[in-house]
C-alpha cells in the first residue's frame, strides 16, 4: 500500500487553497492524497489553548497514518518539520514548498523582517479580513494571472470556517520565533524543497542557508515564481513534485 500524501497549509488559510492543484496531485500519485485544516484554522475544530506549535502539532499528528508524506507550504512546513522530529513513525519524507526551519531575519539567516510580522499582528487584530486579503495578494505575486489567481483562491478559502483569532496570533508568533534549524540538521527522515525565486517571505539568499544545514536536502527553485508556487506555476510545480515522490 502506498504512503499517503498529506498536505498542509499556510499561514491564515485552510485547506481550501490546495483545491486548484489537489486533483492532479491525485492524478500524478495514484496514491491517497488528503489536504489538512491546521488546529484553529477551517473546519478543524480542535484548537489548543495556549496555541503553541508543539500542542498543534500533537493534534495534527494524531490524524495522519503511519509513514505519511507531508507537504507543509510555508507555515505549514515547520508543522511537517516539527512531527518528522517528534513522531517519525507517521512520517516518511517531508517536501517543504516555499517554507524554512527558520523564518525570521537575523543578521546571518535571510528572512522576514520580524516588524512586518508584528505589523501583521497589529492589523488583525482591527481589520481581520483586510490583512489576510492584503497576505493573498502576496500568494499570488509573480503569476501573470494575479488577480484571478486571488478571486479563486477567495472563493476557495470561503468554502470552509474563518480562522480562529487566537490561532492566527499564534501563527505569526511560530513564524516570528520557531527555530527548527537544528531539528532540521537532524531530522530523521528526507527533505525536498520546492522555492520560487521572487519570493519575499522566503528569500531566494536563504536556500543556500537552508542547504548548508543539512548535505542531504535536495531542492528546487521556479525561475518566476513568488511564495505560492503552486498556485501561480502550477505546470512547473507538479513537474518538480512528481520527481519528489
Amino acid at each position: 500500500m502506498q504512503n499517503e500524501l498529506v498536505l498542509l497549509h499556510g499561514w491564515g488559510m485552510n485547506q481550501g487553497v490546495w483545491q486548484l492543484v489537489q486533483p492532479e496531485l491525485e492524478f500524478l500519485y495514484s496514491g491517497n492524497v488528503r489536504s489538512l485544516d491546521l488546529p484553529g484554522f477551517g473546519n478543524s475544530i480542535a484548537c489548543p489553548s495556549p496555541y503553541t506549535l508543539h500542542d498543534a502539532a500533537a493534534l495534527l499528528s494524531e490524524q495522519l497514518q503511519p509513514q505519511s508524506i507531508l507537504m507543509g507550504w510555508s507555515l505549514g512546513g515547520l508543522f511537517a518539520l516539527y512531527i518528522a522530529k517528534h513522531w517519525p513513525e507517521k512520517v516518511s519524507k517531508v517536501i517543504l514548498v516555499a517554507s524554512t526551519p527558520f523564518f525570521a531575519e537575523q543578521i546571518d539567516w535571510p528572512g522576514i523582517n520580524s516588524k512586518v510580522l508584528e505589523q501583521f499582528k497589529d492589523q488583525l487584530v482591527n481589520h481581520r479580513e483586510k490583512t489576510i486579503e492584503r497576505f493573498l495578494a502576496i500568494q499570488a505575486m509573480g503569476s501573470e494571472s494575479a488577480r484571478d489567481d486571488i478571486k479563486q483562491l477567495k472563493l476557495l478559502l470561503n468554502q470552509y470556517g474563518a480562522p480562529n483569532t487566537e490561532a492566527l496570533m499564534a501563527g505569526l508568533d511560530i513564524l516570528k520565533n520557531e527555530d527548527l534549524r537544528e531539528l532540521f540538521t537532524r531530522c530523521p527522515v528526507s527533505i525536498k524543497g520546492i522555492f520560487g525565486r521572487l519570493d519575499a517571505l522566503v528569500p531566494y539568499k536563504v536556500i543556500a542557508e537552508i542547504s548548508a544545514l543539512n548535505t542531504e536536502f535536495e531542492y528546487e527553485v521556479l525561475d518566476k515564481a513568488s511564495h505560492a508556487p503552486f498556485i501561480s506555476h502550477k505546470r512547473e510545480f507538479l513537474s518538480v513534485v512528481k520527481s519528489m515522490l
